[in-house]
């Protein structure tokens, strides 16, 4: 730039820190003072916002232009090959997260990725239910255990077609019980085999060195020892092998680092999605709707207190008045409310016929399901949730 190209007042969405150097670096090259402000209202701020969103569509566009270049994703896939020390490109990436919040409402996600790009048909999600409260290597070891299991079983049933997770299937994958997969349903309209019939040739865990270890151990102990394992670390964007005491630092502007970063923020998104809206199903109080002045925040301070809808349904009112905000009046109306509703009819699995708990769904009594993938945009990290 010259100095005629740099303006007296800079807008920024943020400053910088420290701000003083880049202040003075623009001074330097105008001549003359310039300043960074972040506006707060009127024109500027819309003005602001204007190029805020421009900014983001153009990098959408940018990574789209750049994920469809074949030449861009094969180069991607030989980098990564390359630096895992793989025989062949790996054409089929799976890669796994786990989100939660606070410990609650712990869910896993499965996306996969053929030949550089997402094959959202074939997404999965989980949810984790063979222990309460917070581990994420103990949650990676049981999905990878549950998804690669299952594949195995149906291998060894059919010799040729593979499902999915147990759980909820996706259109057109067998049923738990059925020795043979429903009729059109062994191969997509291309002729392939459907759903899990193929491996990857590449696991990637969200996470580092304890993560991968326990997807390699989950593995092992399945007898799986030809499909490699890896880790992306979110900090430093560093790529952990299993028995590794360093990780593999590929070059920022490696291609094969941006496809790992893709397919990681695709699984993020993917399992974060799906965490709100369990979390959002499980605030649907019913009863509670029908308490005058009682807001969306007392709502979900009474179901986090008591854990679901069930256990507060059965509260005393001297236990509602233990939740913070709750009065005596307050949790005699919430009690009320309760016994007024009908009691809700029983949930029936449709699978086995068995009458189900509240808070379980169809298809979870053997674990979680692994759904197909559902509509979202990319989220951020924030708090606490993950």
């Amino acid at each position: 730039e010259t100095g005629d190209a740099v303006p007296r007042e800079v807008l920024v969405p943020a400053l910088p820190d420290p701000v003083e150097p880049v202040q003075q670096w623009l001074t330097g090259r105008r001549g003359a003072n310039v300043s960074l402000r972040v506006p707060q209202r009127g024109d500027k701020k819309a003005l602001m916002e204007t190029v805020q969103r421009n900014a983001q569509q153009a990098l959408v566009l940018h990574k789209t232009k750049r994920a469809s270049d074949l030449t861009t994703r094969s180069r991607a896939l030989e980098e990564i090959a390359d630096a895992l020390g793989l025989d062949s490109a790996p054409l089929r990436i799976e890669c796994y997260d786990v989100s939660h919040l606070q410990g609650d409402d712990v869910v896993a996600s499965m996306v996969v990725f053929e030949d550089g790009l997402a094959r959202k048909s074939e997404y999965r999600r989980f949810q984790i239910k063979s222990f309460a409260g917070q581990d994420d290597v103990r949650s990676m070891h049981e999905v990878i255990t549950r998804r690669f299991r299952r594949y195995l079983a149906e291998k060894e049933r059919t010799g040729e077609w593979t499902d999915g997770e147990a759980g909820e299937s996706a259109p057109g994958t067998a049923p738990d019980g059925l020795t043979e997969p429903p009729e059109n349903t062994l191969t997509d309209d291309d002729g392939r085999p459907k759903r899990f019939a193929y491996p990857p040739q590449l696991v990637v865990v969200d996470g580092g060195a304890p993560q991968v270890a326990a997807a390699r151990r989950a593995l092992d102990e399945l007898g799986i020892d030809d499909i490699a394992v890896c880790g992306l670390a979110k900090r430093l964007e560093e790529v952990w092998l299993p028995g590794d005491d360093d990780p593999v630092v590929l070059p920022r502007t490696s291609e094969g680092l941006y496809l790992l970063q893709r397919v990681r923020d695709e699984a993020h998104r993917f399992a974060i999605t799906y965490q709100r809206t369990r979390r959002a199903k499980r605030f649907r109080a019913g009863p509670l709707d029908e308490v005058p002045g009682l807001g969306e925040t007392r709502k979900r301070a009474l179901i986090k207190h008591f854990g679901s809808v069930k256990r507060l349904r059965s509260a005393t009112i001297e236990q509602i008045c233990e939740v913070p905000g709750i009065g005596r009046k307050t949790a005699e109306v919430i009690v009320a409310a309760f016994a007024r509703a009908e009691p809700p009819a029983p949930a029936v699995n449709t699978a086995t016929g068995e009458i189900m708990d509240d808070e379980e769904e169809p298809g979870q009594a053997t674990g979680s399901p692994g759904e197909p993938v559902s509509a979202g945009a990319p989220d951020d990290r924030r708090g606490q949730e993950r």
